[in-house]
């Protein structure tokens, strides 16, 4: 993955497409783009930022912009997870404590315990539903998949 600040537009061969979400909140100038356009509140916020990042994405590839395109992808795989989160654990909170000094800005448990679900919040339930809609749809645009694939091969 680039460096944090780097500007990656001006060097998409520093990209790296990695697995899921990873990078989203680091990869310039796509972040500063993109961010002020995710929300998931409720279905109504979700579906403007959901269609939102889709123009992006279709922005992004219309003008041959492999990497913009992947980032509006991700930021909608982070709507889904996210509002699949906040339904599932009241707060957000997933994990039990804070995470290790020495483990900032990974993902992941990092030993800590997974907190246990509360009822399920149908309004969070929904704007998941929505970015996860989005998200497949970007998934299938043969373009972007091949696009993807072939950066992928060559730069990782």
């Amino acid at each position: 993955m680039a460096t944090r600040g780097d500007d990656i537009r001006a060097h998409p061969e520093r990209y790296r497409v990695g697995r899921g979400e990873q990078g989203v909140l680091t990869v310039q100038p796509y972040k500063d783009e993109l961010l002020p356009l995710w929300r998931f509140r409720t279905p109504d916020v979700a579906t403007q930022s959901a269609a939102a990042l889709r123009s992006a994405f279709d922005a992004y590839l219309g003008s041959g912009d492999l990497v913009g395109a992947d980032m509006a992808r991700k930021f909608l795989q982070m709507g889904f997870t996210r509002a699949r989160r906040y339904a599932n654990h009241p707060g957000g909170r997933k994990y039990d404590g804070p995470v290790p000094a020495d483990r900032r800005g990974q993902s992941g448990a990092h030993g800590r315990a997974e907190l246990p679900r509360g009822p399920q919040d149908p309004v969070k339930a929904e704007s998941a539903r929505i970015f996860k809609q989005a998200w497949d749809e970007v998934e299938q645009v043969q373009e972007y998949t091949s696009w993807r694939a072939a950066h992928k091969a060559q730069h990782g």
